[in-house]
């Protein structure tokens, strides 16, 4: 019997198309086992693909499950401000609010709109309180990027894992070792090795601060290779982690900031992104635009 399963494209990240971070959004996925939503998400071969299914709570508008190419994610940032735009051009969610079930827990997803009242983007709230990790070391940190130990900027922290819901390592460089960075697969797999989070969970954040070392202006390039992205244009649950990661280190109650990504891929994007101290701890958010781009239907037998 065939089988047919909706799905719509979106760039997130960006108002203008073909800029941004893409998302394939299967509006309805009951009927779709682990396995055909794991083959789906490498076929469309994006960062991330969502598959939208009915919440386990009712006052929740969907349960969302996130693959990217090799394995299921427990919370990633483009996904879900792309699934809350276009589940909202849908008409769902309740109002301009929709909050979606997943396994790093409840996410909240806030609709943007124009001056006509369209859906222009959307913000989310990460679903977990800033946790840091381990530090990792210089010289292997510096080889996963292509880049000598003297690239990296070390005055403010060390490589160091972060996470507000999926753990990247966060490594602030010079701005001119930002543009030469490129990442080396067989180092990725050394440092790997040497750590306990799964092989393909090792995402390695870079970044360089614009306007000096006060600046809310950032640039930003995300490797996560050993997962099947070479290089993301752009990546929420990182940069809603480093807003986190950043207001830590210092004393103010909440901080701001404009990341710039993708730009050295020739897909820019532009993400807002904000932490706050709150009573569990360092709460982050991330937002940007969202343009629909394509729709379509997977067939299966």
């Amino acid at each position: 019997m065939t089988r047919r399963f909706p799905y719509v494209t979106v760039d997130v990240f960006t108002d203008t198309r073909f800029g941004g971070n893409p998302l394939a959004v299967f509006t309805d996925a009951q009927g779709l086992t682990d396995r055909e939503m794991q083959s789906l998400a490498a076929e469309m071969n994006y960062s991330e693909t969502t598959f939208v299914l009915p919440p386990a709570d009712p006052a929740n508008t969907a349960r969302v499950r996130i693959f990217n190419r090799t394995s299921e994610m427990p919370f990633a940032g483009h996904p879900n401000v792309g699934t809350g735009c276009v589940l909202a051009a849908l008409g769902r969610g309740d109002g301009d609010v929709l909050r979606f079930e997943e396994i790093a827990g409840l996410v909240e997803v806030r609709i943007e709109r124009d001056a006509r009242g369209g859906i222009a983007g959307a913000h989310i709230a990460a679903p977990r309180p800033l946790s840091i990790g381990t530090d990792l070391p210089v010289e292997a940190v510096a080889a996963c990027a292509g880049l000598a130990p003297g690239d990296l900027v070390l005055r403010a922290h060390p490589p160091r894992i972060a996470s507000v819901g999926l753990p990247f390592c966060f490594v602030e460089v010079t701005g001119d070792a930002l543009t030469r960075a490129a990442p080396d697969l067989a180092a990725f797999r050394r440092l790997a090795q040497s750590l306990d989070e799964p092989p393909d969970r090792l995402s390695l954040h870079l970044y360089a601060r614009v306007d000096g070392g006060a600046s809310t202006r950032l640039r930003a390039r995300v490797f996560a290779p050993l997962s099947g992205t070479i290089e993301d244009p752009a990546t929420g649950s990182a940069n809603a982690a480093l807003a986190a990661f950043l207001l830590s280190l210092g004393r103010e109650n909440e901080a701001r900031f404009e990341i710039a990504q993708g730009v050295e891929m020739g897909r820019p994007s532009l993400l807002l992104a904000s932490a706050r101290r709150a009573t569990d701890g360092i709460r982050a958010a991330v937002g940007g635009g969202c343009v629909q781009v394509l729709r379509g239907e997977a067939v299966l037998d």
